[in-house]
């Protein structure tokens, strides 16, 4: 059996997004589908049928995310101990530097469109075709921004068959690697706030992110009340890459 080629088909998604279409990609919470020109942001958000309230959110790698995410050391402990210590996928929202770089090749309608009071919220250490995404994104100065590859408010999807025909349309790319990781949770990736450690979302490994809060910082999170009560997770203002 052939070997997936993630150097390749990253190089072939980022190709398409770079010259401002519009790839969907697999992660370990589900597929995403990202862009980087206002126009393929607006395209994605219009055939999601998303709220206007919600918001855009980027894909970064751990280095992006300590220069963009203005916080605390504490914070940023947290943020490294779940992702790197752990090896879990988080979404992270902290306060943001718009002096970066990569902020700075942000048309102003797509910043704001990607941003609340001064904040943005980043997908983090989502697999290895992310990890390879991320690393062309940030040395060819390229943000890219995106959502789930679903219809608002229909769930995450775990294999590309199952997205909807109309959210398949819109894209240039599809990369299918068949069932994500973790589909076992039927929810998008958790999301936490920062600098306050606010749950915004409950979703993907809430048990063991929690689990680390509680025994490597004494931090109590609120208790998953279940599938049945949440079977999305909660959300708020923002939506990463795999929500809603």
């Amino acid at each position: 059996m052939a070997r997936l080629d993630i150097v390749g088909d990253a190089r072939r998604a980022f190709d398409i997004i770079k010259n401002g279409g519009i790839a969907i990609w697999p992660n370990d919470v589900g597929y995403g589908m990202v862009g980087s020109s206002p126009a393929a942001l607006q395209r994605i958000f219009e055939t999601k049928r998303r709220g206007s309230h919600k918001r855009h959110a980027m894909l970064c790698s751990l280095e992006t995310q300590r220069e963009l995410h203005a916080l605390d050391s504490r914070s940023q402990e947290i943020i490294e101990a779940i992702t790197q210590d752990f090896n879990l996928p988080l979404g992270a929202i902290g306060p943001c530097r718009p002096d970066h770089p990569l902020l700075q090749k942000v048309d102003p309608d797509l910043l704001k469109a990607s941003t609340a009071n001064g904040t943005i919220g980043m997908l983090l250490n989502a697999g290895p075709i992310y990890t390879e995404l991320c690393r062309l994104a940030r040395d060819a100065v390229v943000p890219i921004f995106g959502s789930s590859a679903n219809l608002s408010g229909s769930g995450p999807k775990f294999r590309a068959e199952d997205i909807e025909p109309e959210i398949k349309a819109v894209a240039d790319v599809i990369i299918d690697y068949g069932l994500r990781k973790y589909h076992t949770y039927q929810r998008s990736a958790t999301i936490l706030r920062f600098p306050n450690l606010e749950v915004v979302r409950i979703g993907t490994c809430y048990e063991l992110i929690s689990d680390v809060l509680k025994r490597q910082f004494g931090i109590d999170l609120p208790i998953d009340p279940g599938r049945d009560a949440l079977p999305s997770g909660h959300l708020r203002e923002f939506e990463l890459v795999n929500g809603g």
